[in-house]
This record gives structure tokens, C-alpha cells and sequence, in this order.
């Protein structure tokens, strides 16, 4: 019987190992930002040719259609990551979460309706929320606490290629080879994602399998008396699990570093949404850019910090995690302000002509470039502050470990920041021009990183092994 189960262990050892709950987790994150972005550009084609919409109402319905996402993403987030602490299971609420994906992507894909694609969204939104609270969860657990610059790192890369590709992929095949065979792309990335998904095994469960093996072997030895007291010092930590992980939230906010997380998620996500609602107008605008020249520019902004994530990962691992951020923050701040300088051709001398196009592009790389020190950085902080109260206290939060409720934190963050940048950034931009909209952006990345030098603590893993 015991050769029998080790084989069935070694047979199938491949679906418990790390490389697949990673592989997993990252492409989970991959497809959801994938899918985010992949709806941007079709959307007018939606609205006019499928739904047969007045052009008029193109810029509203496309406006309200990215920022329900956002919305249902913030409300739901706390919801699922409670939800998603009450179980140990990983697989069941990645599955779960992408069935409510592909619904949602079907719905919005037929577009049979306006109301039809509003309730697509709001699956997507709840959907995508799932996935990603769960999947960095899965993946932060997979890695250790001491590769999780590494990890987190990797996972940057596939979110910013996902954030990359969704936009051009659309666009092209829209326009290539039509409407149905763009939409192959996305349906075909669910598909894997599902049989993946599928494949991997619940290492939770394996977990409870070994611990529920070896309950008979301590209870063949016969009833002692030292067994009530046993039985009455387990009660008693249980009901201490349960008291802890009630206050979850509480805990968590009594840290400062909590709050200096949370804002760099907000700002990072504020400033990257402003940047998507004002560059297409400001850019055509001041350089007379077309939609081609336009879509590249984002790439400078995202493309470098897909290449260096893995080495800022490693840097954060070996040096921490606040002399990267202050840093990254405080080098965004100028550059940010400078962005606004080109167009203007009264200030600096810098016009609208190739000098100036010139300037900016080099500007925005060079933003792209920095921001590779504070993409994650809040996230990095939030699991840091986490692994730091489960090491003084393991069940402080519960058999879930307060995982998934710390990354719907991160998840309510950066939706409240996709809402904040076109809000604020597009009202400045109409009303005061694009210039006073960056220095906005550029104040905002100085006061993360004074928050960032004064709160960021978390250490380098060789102090921790050292201690």
C-alpha cells in the first residue's frame, strides 16, 4: 500500500512542483492584463459597427465601459480576498475565476447588447480581481520569502507584456484580418490558461493529505492522561486563530509602512492611467502624431521595465527595497515634469519640432527606465510587512495566512488609481493644458518618495538568513 501511494505521489509529482504553480500563476496574470488591454482599441468598432451607435456616444460609452472595470475591481477585491482566505485551496477560486472570465469575455465579445457588454465587464472586473489576488498569492507562496524579488520580478514582466501586447495585438488584427479572428487570440490564451490551471495540484491539499497520515500514528498510542490537556491547548489556539483573523485589517493598518504601500500603489496606478486618458490628445496636439507613432509611445514607457524586472527583483533581494523605490521615485519626479516641457516652444526653447519630439521621447524612456525601481514596490512592501507578522506570530491571521486579503489590498489600490488618473489628469489636461497636468504627476512622485524613504523598511534577505 505504501509503495502504491509513493508512486502515485512520484507519478504525478510534476503538477505539485514550483515551476507549474508559477508557470501558472504568471500566466494567469498575463491573460488578465491581456484581456484589459486588448478591448481598448476595438471599443469604437464595438460601439458604431456592432451595436450600430451613434458615433456621439462613442467617447461615453467607451469612458464608462473602462471605468466599471475599475470599479467593480475595487469593491469586489476586499469581498474575494476574505472569500479566498477562508480556504486553503488555491485551484478552486483560479478555476472559478476563469469561468467568470470567459463569460465575460464571450459577453463583451458578441456585444449582443449595450447591457450585454456592461455585465460582461462586471464579470471580467470580478473575474480578473480573483485571478490576480489569487495568483500572486500562489505565486509569493511558490517562490519563498526569499526569492520573492525574483518572482515578483518575473511577474512583472509577463503583467507589463500583457499590458503591452493586448493594445497592439487588437489593433492589428482588427484592422488585418477582421473583427472574429482578433478575438481567436484571447480566447485562445483562456484556453491554456484553463488546462494549466487544470493540471496543477492543490499543494494545500497535499498539505492536509501528509498532516491527516500522520494523525493515527500519535493517536495508535492510546489515550494518557496527558490527552485532555492536549485536546484543550489545540481549542485554545483555534479559537486564537479565529480572533486573529478577524482583525486582519486592523493589524495590517497599524503599521505605517501599510500606508506607505498602499499610496505608492495608488500613485503609480494614478500617474500610469493619466498618461493612457492625456498622451493621445496631448500628442497629437503638440507633434501632430497619428494613432502609429501614438501606440509606440507607450512601449517606452513599459518595454524597459518588462527587460529589467528581473534585475530589479534580484537588487530589491540583495540590497532591500527602500533605496530602489526613494530613489525611482525621486529620479520620476523631474522627468515627469519635464515631459510637459516639450510643445511649448516659448519655455526653454524646446517647440513642437524634431528637437522637442525628440526630447520628449528620450523622456519617456527615461521614465520607463526609473519606473522599474517602484513597479511592485508597494505589493513587495504590503507581502514584506506580512512575512514579518506571521514570523512572530504564525496563526496571527488565520489558516489562510492573510495572503489573499493583503493582495485584494493591493487590488482596491490600484483600481482606485485607474479611476483617480483620468479623473484628475484628464480635468487638469482640459482645463489647464497638459504641462500643469505633469507637474502634478511630477509633485505627486515626490511625496511617494519622501513616504517611500521614511517608511519603506524592508530588509535584505542575507540580514534575514544572518539573523
Amino acid at each position: 500500500m505504501a509503495s502504491t501511494e509513493t508512486k502515485t505521489v512520484s507519478s504525478h509529482s510534476w503538477r505539485y512542483s514550483k515551476t507549474l504553480l508559477i508557470f501558472t500563476a504568471t500566466l494567469g496574470l498575463f491573460t488578465e492584463n491581456f484581456l484589459y488591454g486588448f478591448v481598448v482599441p476595438i471599443l469604437p468598432y464595438m460601439i458604431e459597427k456592432r451595436l450600430r451607435l451613434d458615433p456621439s456616444y462613442t467617447q461615453r460609452f467607451t469612458t464608462e465601459l473602462l471605468f466599471v472595470l475599475g470599479l467593480i475591481s475595487m469593491v469586489s477585491a476586499p469581498i474575494i480576498g476574505h472569500l479566498a482566505d477562508q480556504t486553503t485551496s488555491r485551484k478552486i477560486p483560479l478555476l472559478l475565476s476563469l469561468i467568470g472570465c470567459t463569460v465575460g469575455t464571450l459577453l463583451v465579445a458578441t456585444t449582443p447588447s449595450v447591457w450585454a457588454m456592461y455585465v460582461g465587464r462586471i464579470l471580467q472586473g470580478m473575474a480578473g480581481t480573483g485571478a490576480w489576488i489569487v495568483g500572486f498569492g500562489m505565486l509569493t507562496d511558490a517562490a519563498g520569502k526569499q526569492h520573492q524579488g525574483k518572482a515578483l520580478g518575473i511577474a512583472g514582466s509577463f503583467i507589463t507584456a500583457g499590458i503591452i501586447t493586448g493594445p497592439a495585438v487588437a489593433g492589428a488584427l482588427l484592422e488585418w484580418i477582421g473583427y472574429w479572428p482578433a478575438w481567436t487570440v484571447p480566447l485562445t490564451l483562456l484556453a491554456i490558461d484553463f488546462i494549466a490551471r487544470l493540471a496543477m495540484a492543490d499543494q494545500p491539499a497535499a498539505s492536509r493529505t501528509a498532516k491527516s497520515d500522520a494523525r493515527p500514528r500519535s493517536e495508535s498510542h492510546g489515550p494518557s492522561e496527558d490527552e485532555p490537556l492536549l485536546q484543550d491547548s489545540s481549542n485554545d489556539n483555534d479559537e486564537s486563530k479565529r480572533v486573529a483573523s478577524q482583525g486582519f485589517y486592523s493589524i495590517m493598518f497599524r503599521q505605517g509602512k501599510t500606508y506607505a504601500a498602499i499610496f505608492n500603489v495608488i500613485a503609480f496606478s494614478t500617474i500610469l492611467s493619466g498618461f493612457d486618458a492625456t498622451l493621445p490628445v496631448h500628442l497629437r496636439d503638440a507633434f501632430g502624431w497619428g494613432p502609429a507613432p501614438i501606440g509606440s509611445i507607450f512601449l517606452g514607457l513599459q518595454i524597459p521595465a518588462m527587460c529589467l524586472a528581473p534585475f530589479v527583483g534580484w537588487l530589491r533581494d540583495r540590497i532591500g527595497l527602500k533605496w530602489p523605490t526613494t530613489i525611482g521615485w525621486a529620479l520620476t519626479a523631474p522627468l515627469l515634469w519635464f515631459a510637459g516641457v516639450p510643445g511649448d516652444a516659448d519655455f526653454l526653447g524646446i517647440g513642437s519640432d524634431a528637437r522637442g519630439q525628440g526630447t520628449f521621447v528620450a523622456c519617456i524612456i527615461s521614465i520607463g527606465i526609473v519606473w522599474s525601481f517602484v513597479r511592485g514596490a508597494g505589493t513587495f512592501q504590503l507581502t514584506a510587512v506580512l512575512h514579518d507578522l506571521r514570523e512572530t506570530n504564525p496563526n496571527i491571521f488565520g489558516p489562510g495566512g492573510g495572503s489573499s486579503r493583503m493582495f485584494s489590498l493591493t487590488e482596491v489600490s490600484f483600481s482606485t488609481g485607474l479611476m483617480l488618473g483620468p479623473l484628475i489628469c484628464g480635468s487638469l489636461a482640459d482645463t489647464v493644458g497638459f504641462y500643469w497636468t505633469s507637474c502634478f504627476m511630477a509633485a505627486t512622485s515626490a511625496f511617494v518618495a519622501v513616504t517611500s524613504f521614511l517608511f519603506f523598511t524592508h530588509n535584505p534577505v542575507w540580514w534575514t538568513l544572518q539573523a
